[in-house]
């Protein structure tokens, strides 16, 4: 694969350890499973990580900033959460999810999404069991040991560290503002990966 075609140099990837998974391994993740390491840890294929945050980054662009919620219960993943809301507009619910903001029209926070995207479906699971009753499609970041069972799009990688969840929210913001046009190219993108990255 032509370096070009990567969203990030592919040394900022590995730099995050965005590719290594868990010694777990459930049924769902195991197609995005590109080899184990002699310690038992999974690695994910580089090239397919970055081939699915694409097609997720092209999906948010499909909607309205207000119109997408962002799901992070995983206290790793706040600060690049909070960023990515900052530049982007999209409405993010960082710690614990409010039971019924999806479900239930007189909660003063109700929104009515048309998406949802959680940073791990297992904290993130009442998010992602709302939004399934509903029928609103849920993109998910999912590490080697998640249930993908209510998950429109699987984004596989580590979804546990600081580093690989800060260059995931740092690629998704900079190619949604592309997408919808707001900057032209990678250039106008200001900020830094680590603007991303909790300390």
């Amino acid at each position: 694969m032509v370096e070009e075609q990567f969203l990030v140099p592919l040394e900022d990837y590995l730099k995050a350890g965005l590719h290594i998974g868990t010694k777990f391994r459930t049924k769902y993740m195991s197609k995005f499973i590109y080899k184990v390491r002699p310690d038992g840890l999974s690695v994910f294929n580089v090239e397919q990580i970055n081939e699915r945050l694409k097609l997720a980054a092209n999906m948010l662009a499909q909607f309205e900033p207000e119109d997408i919620v962002i799901v992070c219960r995983r206290e790793n993943g706040w600060k690049a959460v909070k960023k990515f809301s900052e530049l982007t507009g999209i409405k993010s619910f960082i710690g614990r999810y409010p039971p019924g903001v999806l479900t239930n029209a007189n909660l003063e926070d109700f929104v009515e999404a048309k998406l949802v995207l959680v940073a791990d479906p297992w904290p993130d699971k009442n998010a992602v069991n709302d939004a399934s009753k509903l029928g609103i499609p849920v993109v998910a970041l999912c590490d080697t040991n998640n249930d993908a069972r209510n998950i429109d799009l699987v984004v596989p990688c580590n979804n546990k560290g600081k580093k690989s969840l800060g260059i995931i929210f740092y690629v998704f913001a900079k190619e949604f503002l592309k997408n919808k046009k707001l900057i032209k190219s990678d250039k106008d993108f200001k900020a830094k990966i680590d603007d991303f990255v909790a300390e």
